[in-house]
């Protein structure tokens, strides 16, 4: 189920190139995982915030156009030798930035593109040592932000099994259970039914709980006539989900609740109504928004209205009041509009949507 065929990584690079040429951006370096794997197959996730599996330099157009260059240290050589050339991946040591430029002067390379938010300070100081480096952010992202077929299969697999567990949820929370236990439920349903992971910490709120749109599960116990709300995803072949239900535990929910579950979904059904290729993005924020405004609560819709997804779980783009740019066809974006009162709890409600031609479709 996993893309494995390496002519998948080699057409994204070409596509990269031909941006790289339209932009005149000479050899790109790219150093965030997401964008690596994307590009490469290899490894999705750096193993610490500080520490990076690897770069890779992707050449223009042109006579070593297609060498691109995989950079790795020790801990990854047999797993860079199953997937890339050997004559085309470097090693390194202590003297990386050194040994980088050595390799990629022989190849005429003497610029290269660098995304600031990707880039610490010391690469940065060390690289321009031996480089002119030019600034150029998003190249990769913006590739990314439209969906392969085989992408889009995935993430609808990956939303299937968050489906699965979000129903089985119904019968899970049970009064007495703890935030804390209730996590741990949900993960445990998730690897159980083929995940290779969560995408993110599972968020659970009880009560007054919920009304922390990104509530850290604690010893709450949920109780008779409570409402959890339950925003949780997995990562599955690499792809992640992502779904927020509110539920009500007990026998008849209140009339609170379900008077502000109404007015959530009505307003996510008004956003899904104008998402369509060409719209704006922040078109569907206020979409959402008009609904609360007209009922008097917009004051407690907190957060933007949600995000592109892949092989992050927050990626472009946003959909917030503020965001540059239109719909496409084959997006994924989370579409999880909400109203929060910190004297009584939250309601959240949360689909994954693919745009289409001409409109959208929740996965």
């Amino acid at each position: 189920m996993e893309l494995t065929d390496p002519t998948i990584f080699t057409a994204r690079r070409e596509r990269l190139r031909a941006v790289m040429a339209a932009k005149n951006l000479p050899a790109l370096l790219v150093t965030f995982a997401a964008n690596r794997y994307y590009l490469s197959g290899f490894e999705l996730a750096d193993s610490q915030c500080n520490e990076s599996v690897g770069w890779l330099i992707v050449l223009p157009s042109g006579p070593t156009g297609g060498r691109d260059l995989l950079m790795t240290d020790a801990r990854f050589t047999e797993a860079a030798k199953r997937l890339w050339p050997q004559e085309d991946t470097l090693i390194y040591g202590a003297g990386k930035h050194a040994e980088l430029a050595k390799i990629l002067r022989g190849r005429g390379v003497s610029a290269l593109g660098y995304d600031p938010r990707a880039v610490n300070v010391f690469d940065y100081d060390a690289l321009r040592e031996h480089f002119e480096l030019v600034p150029v952010g998003g190249v990769v992202e913006e590739l990314r932000r439209i969906k392969e077929p085989a992408e889009l299969d995935l993430l609808r697999a990956s939303c299937g099994l968050n489906h699965h567990v979000m129903r089985a949820l119904t019968d899970v929370l049970v009064p007495g259970m703890t935030e804390t236990e209730a996590a741990w439920q949900i993960e445990r349903l998730f690897r159980e039914a083929g995940a290779e992971g969560l995408s993110f910490p599972s968020i659970v709120g009880v009560n007054q709980n919920a009304a922390l749109p990104h509530a850290i599960p604690g010893e709450t116990k949920i109780r008779q006539e409570s409402l959890v709300l339950v925003d949780a995803g997995c990562r599955l072949a690499a792809y992640c989900s992502d779904q927020t239900r509110t539920y009500w535990v007990g026998r008849e929910p209140s009339e609170r609740f379900q008077d502000t579950k109404r007015l959530v979904q009505a307003a996510q059904k008004a956003a899904m109504a104008v998402i369509r290729p060409g719209v704006a993005f922040a078109d569907a924020y206020a979409a959402a928004r008009r609904v609360f405004e007209d009922a008097g609560v917009a004051r407690q819709f907190t957060h933007s209205l949600g995000h592109g997804i892949g092989l992050e779980t927050h990626e472009g783009p946003s959909l917030s009041p503020r965001a540059q740019g239109v719909f496409a066809p084959g997006m994924v974006v989370t579409v999880e509009p909400g109203l929060y009162d910190a004297a009584w709890g939250g309601v959240r409600w949360e689909f994954m949507v693919a745009v289409t031609p001409d409109g959208c479709a929740p996965l």
